[in-house]
């Protein structure tokens, strides 16, 4: 009755069948832990954010990479703006996805070392190879609040670092590389600066990090796991209709018996 499984066009369709299920099924649970990573760090953004402000100094030293946990951490740092080692970083979007720059610039503590401040977006120069109208940092000792982060790689960010750029000019953040620059201890990660204010309203503040939106994830895995339910369905329906139609074709093949013939002839006037 199903002897036509056998044949090399079933086989085939089974074994895609019995690859795709579980296929399906890894994909789902992929985009489930999506979903869940997204649910977490959403979390820990919110809490992070709403932390109350530590010194910078608290919370990394020179040569720290700055744990996850730390990721948004409202920090607070004193000091003498650096702005003849100021960079400014390449390739960076605005709040509306305008392409420019994000101005770094070194901010001296009062015991010498030095945290990296990101000070905002600014719009790149007409000509990449010229480095751009720069709003002035603050003179005088500041108190600066922003939110700590990593130094960027990239292995975490996508871009790469790219050599030969022009002079003051950077692909990444790293605490490391400006250390290196600047000839002086540099504390591990940096400020995103939220406070105070920039004159004239730029550079333009680096907005909050998302922290609302979970994506679609759930519903991505919720359609993979469908579509690994769909196979062996589609499987089942497909084999009854194959039989169906093998039964039907039987059935239209078998001769008519004699008794059937005569029957029929007799039944039939003649002219």
């Amino acid at each position: 009755m199903y002897r036509f499984l056998l044949s090399r066009q079933w086989v085939i369709l089974t074994l895609i069948a019995l690859v795709l299920v579980p296929t399906m099924i890894e994909l789902g649970f992929w985009q489930f832990h999506r979903h869940e990573r997204r649910v977490a760090q959403n979390a820990l953004i919110a809490d992070n954010l709403g932390a109350k402000p530590l010194p910078v100094e608290e919370l990394t030293s020179p040569g720290h990479t700055v744990p996850r946990a730390d990721y948004w951490r409202p920090v607070t740092a004193t000091g003498t703006f650096d702005t003849a080692h100021e960079v400014v970083v390449r390739r960076r979007t605005s709040s509306d996805d305008r392409v420019g720059m994000h101005v770094l610039t070194p901010l001296v503590l009062r015991d010498g070392r030095v945290v990296l401040v990101n000070r905002g977006w600014i719009p790149a120069a007409a000509d990449q190879h010229s480095y751009p109208p720069v709003p002035p940092a603050p003179k005088g000792e500041v108190t600066v609040t922003g939110r700590l982060k990593a130094d960027e790689t990239t292995g975490a960010s996508g871009i790469k670092d790219l050599k030969g750029l022009p002079d003051r000019q950077v692909m990444l953040i790293s605490s490391r590389q400006q250390a290196e620059l600047i000839g002086r201890e540099v504390l591990g990660g940096y400020l995103e600066q939220t406070a105070p204010d920039a004159a004239g309203g730029t550079p333009e503040m680096i907005p909050e990090p998302d922290h609302d939106s979970i994506g679609a994830h759930m519903a991505y895995a919720v359609q993979w796991w469908l579509f690994a339910a769909g196979v062996p369905v589609g499987w089942v329906i497909l084999v009854r209709r194959e039989k169906h139609d093998r039964e039907a074709g039987t059935a239209s093949d078998v001769p008519a018996s004699p008794e059937s013939d005569t029957a029929e002839a007799q039944a039939t006037p003649s002219r």
